[in-house]
């Protein structure tokens, strides 16, 4: 080992993390109660809007509707959806909404293909003649199993049973 260790260069972003991003700091001036986030200011200028344009409607109630709007106001102050806050959750889901609902592939909207009829021959034979068919168009009795039913004629089962019956017949 070498006898001077090289200093380590440690960097901590932590701080940038932990605080989220703010608007109405400039220098040392500070808007009153603030710094204030996004979602704040948009409460505060929709909620200001809203109360001017329906002062007709919430006047009798006094300070009521001014006080849930402050309320509301710092309500909003840490918001997160998701672990996001409002804004990129809001402009996520407007691209979910345009996206094409079958996705992409490769870059390019993923699409069915257009239907293809499948070519194919075939070709129809005539199969082996079993030995029972042989017989019977012989003119010579066909064995069938005791009963008539189980077996199909001129099977390992049906023969066997058929020597069996002539065993008998001859005994």
């Amino acid at each position: 080992m070498s006898t001077t260790a090289q200093p380590r260069v440690v960097r901590v972003y932590t701080n940038a993390r932990r605080h989220p991003w703010v608007l109405g700091k400039l220098a040392d001036w500070v808007i009153w109660f603030g710094p204030y986030t996004p979602a704040q200011l948009v409460v505060l200028g929709g909620g200001a809007f809203t109360l001017i344009k329906t002062y007709d409607w919430w006047s009798w109630a006094g300070p009521v509707p001014i006080a849930l709007w402050v309320g509301a106001v710092w309500a909003v102050r840490g918001a997160q959806i998701a672990g996001q806050n409002p804004f990129t959750a809001a402009a996520g889901m407007f691209v979910l909404l345009l996206r094409h609902p079958a996705g992409r592939i490769g870059g390019r909207v993923a699409r069915d293909r257009r239907p293809s009829h499948l070519v194919g021959q075939f070709v129809i034979q005539q199969g082996p003649v079993c030995a029972a068919v042989v017989e019977a168009q012989a003119g010579r009795p066909v064995l069938t199993p005791a009963g008539g039913r189980g077996a199909v004629a001129g099977s390992g089962l049906s023969r066997l049973l058929g020597q069996a019956s002539a065993a008998e017949e001859v005994a």
